[in-house]
């Protein structure tokens, strides 16, 4: 597993060891290593640019199914530093999986599961997207180097013959360890009333708590057509809809309002995308082929019972 010990990992880590698997977690950090051997995990410190050092680990672990859970986003992600802030992250995608999966390759691996996200979908037709739907390839810059980088991770991981390719498009992360947590950054920013309804806040957003993410990856590994599936809550829903019911669940005061040409001017295009045309993700295909299913069905649930 690559990206162990981050806020996904650190629940998928010991659902897996409890079930029976025998996990070998990879961090590039040394100091994570006693995190590892904590969840049952068998540590593997090795960076993923680093290809030859990649092949070891997956070799010696003669692992019969690879994860690839990792990221590189900052703690606080400032959006109208998108560019600068997620070009590591980027790069994890476009340069780091191509060495995974060549290491999978080598060993023997029969599956590997990575790590996708379910609101990169043209903001276009239905508001609610399935996995059949485009994602958006003309998305304006520097956004569109992110989608180029999750079609790079997503060909590579489903297109490689001899590899069961699972993808799994997550909504956005919640509860414990995540941004949205009550310490977390998106948090900070509500409470500071520094994210506010744009526009009339018609952007849809799908969420899943982050444990609800760890079982529909947990599934992936044991079950399901190779493939594309979005790993989402029941109920995508408007910003105007979730941000005030978020900010009753910290406590916080209800959001500012503000028209999109002023939010284009403090955050960018990017921002005013997400919070006035972004499209939400069906878990319909998740539910019916891993024979998944939510423990927290919807946010509105999520945030009054597990924000942590």
């Amino acid at each position: 597993m690559a990206g162990a010990t981050g806020a996904l990992g650190r629940r998928l880590v010991p659902l897996l060891t409890g079930s029976g698997h025998e996990v070998t977690g990879m961090t590039r950090r040394p100091e994570r290593a006693a995190d590892l051997v904590a969840m049952g995990a068998q540590p593997a410190i090795c960076d993923v640019y680093d290809a030859p050092a990649v092949r070891e680990a997956v070799v010696a672990s003669e692992a019969e199914v690879l994860v690839h859970e990792l990221t590189d986003i900052p703690q606080a992600l400032d959006i109208r530093r998108y560019g600068e802030q997620m070009a590591g992250n980027d790069r994890v995608r476009r340069e780091g999986t191509p060495n995974l999966i060549a290491a999978a390759l080598a060993a023997g691996t029969r599956r590997v599961v990575a790590q996708s996200v379910a609101f990169a979908y043209a903001p276009s037709g239905r508001a609610v997207k399935t996995e059949e739907d485009p994602l958006f390839v003309e998305a304006p810059m520097p956004f569109r180097r992110s989608i180029d980088a999750l079609l790079a991770l997503e060909s590579a991981v489903t297109g490689t013959p001899g590899i069961e390719g699972v993808v799994l498009r997550y909504g956005f992360f919640y509860g414990p360890g995540t941004s949205y947590a009550s310490g977390g950054s998106q948090a900070r920013e509500v409470r500071r009333q520094r994210f506010p309804i744009v526009g009339k806040g018609e952007g849809v957003f799908s969420f899943i708590h982050v444990e609800d993410a760890a079982t529909a990856t947990a599934a992936a590994v044991e079950r399901g057509a190779p493939g594309i599936y979005n790993v989402v809550d029941d109920e995508p829903a408007p910003l105007s809809e979730w941000l005030p019911a978020y900010a009753e669940a910290l406590g916080a005061r209800r959001p500012l309002r503000v028209p999109a040409f002023l939010a284009r001017l403090l955050a960018g295009s990017f921002a005013v995308s997400a919070a006035t045309v972004q499209r939400g993700a069906s878990n319909a295909k998740a539910r019916r082929e891993l024979g998944w299913e939510p423990r927290y069905p919807t946010w509105r649930v999520g945030f009054r019972q597990a924000l942590g």
